[in-house]
This record gives C-alpha cells, structure tokens and sequence, in this order.
C-alpha cells in the first residue's frame, strides 16, 4: 500500500517513514504542502497522512485541493491543533480521522488499519458483486456461490488492489510497484490479470484501454 506523508518536523517525519517502511508500506514522505501536492498526480496514493501546519500549502488546504481534483483516498490528519474548530475544519474537508500530536506510532498504526478498511471495505466484511460472487475481506477469498474460487497469492494481491482502488483505473505501473515492487514486462501483467479474469464467473474487472483497469 502507497502512503502519501506530509510532515515538516525531520525527526517525526523519519521516525513514521522508517515505522511504516517496517510494515511494508511503500512511503513518499514530504515537508512542503506544494511539493506533496504534485505528487498527487504523478502517483495513486491509498492513504494520506497530513500534518496541517507545513511549508507551502497546509494540511486543510491540501485535502480540500485535493478533494476539488476528485482524488479521494482516506486521510489521517496529525496534528498538535487541538482546539474544536480544528477538528471541525478537518472533518468538512473530508478526512477520516484526526490524531492529536504526540502520539505513539502503534496507535497510527492501528488508526491507518481502521481508516483503510473503512474507507475501501465500507465496514463491512464481505463484499458482494451480485451474482452469488462475493469477496471476504478478512478471509482474503473470492466466493461464487459459496463455493471458493482458488487464486494465487499473485492474483488476490492484484484483485485487492483493484479493490481498494474501486471506481479509480489503475494503470499497469501502479501493479508493479504495488505487487512486484519492481519493473516487470506489461505483457506479463496483462497475462496475470486476464487469468484472474477468467476464474471469475462475473465480468467485475473492466479494461480501460490506454488507462488501467478498473472494478467499478
């Protein structure tokens, strides 16, 4: 998972990044609101963690920016504001959640887990396509009729990308940072994609062609 990290104070923002990288998330740290704002559109991030007072743009000014550009992802704010018209502006710009400064990082941890499955799994733990077919979030296995339909390891990663992904095209260099974590011949991708596409019964995985593909 690719987290977007807006923080300005060096020993903070390293002490996350080397936290996160441990749990083997993929993190773009930043100290200047502007900077981390452009990457927005050179990268898919799935989480953004935002302190509001930065150089450049401020937290709150970031995602309601961000928000304008349809680019919706959950967003954890961190900051020492703690004042009631602070969390008040951060909720009307769309975050999920807001944790005060200090904190411990195992609380980020687990405040990065919940915003994640509640913001790609809608508190739910099944997903259901229609159809019979259904996807167990906290099983990780696609169901059809009850029945399990067997994935590879490769396979389920790439299926929950497009999950956590939904409604957003997801371009074939997005799966191999994701999955493979380095360059690997599109067409190999393509053929990955197209035999998951064919274990499953139900046509849920669109081709954008020239995008990415996408579970609408």
């Amino acid at each position: 998972m690719k987290i977007l990290l807006l923080e300005d104070e060096y020993s903070l923002r390293i002490s996350i990044e080397e936290f996160l990288i441990d749990l083997d998330y993929d993190v773009h740290s930043f100290k200047n609101g502007e900077e981390a704002f452009n990457a927005l559109f050179v990268t898919h991030f799935d989480l953004l963690l935002l302190d509001v007072n930065v150089p450049g743009m401020n937290g709150f000014d970031f995602l309601k920016a961000a928000r304008k550009e349809r680019i919706e992802v959950p967003t954890i704010f961190m900051t020492a504001r703690t004042q009631i018209q602070d969390f008040k502006e951060g909720y009307d710009c769309g975050c999920c959640d807001y944790i005060r400064k200090p904190f411990d990082l195992t609380e980020l941890q687990l405040r990065i887990s919940q915003a994640c499955k509640s913001f790609y799994f809608e508190n739910t733990d099944v997903l259901d396509f229609g159809d019979s077919l259904v996807y167990d979030t906290k099983k990780h296995k696609l169901l059809h009729k009850g029945e399990e339909i067997i994935l590879s390891k490769t396979e389920n990663e790439i299926l929950e990308l497009l999950l956590r992904c939904q409604n957003q095209a997801v371009p074939i260099t997005s799966f191999q940072d994701e999955i493979w974590g380095e360059y690997v011949d599109p067409a190999n991708i393509r053929v990955q994609i197209n035999n998951l596409r064919k274990k499953i019964p139900v046509d849920i995985i669109k081709n954008r062609r020239g995008i990415g593909y996408i579970i609408e």
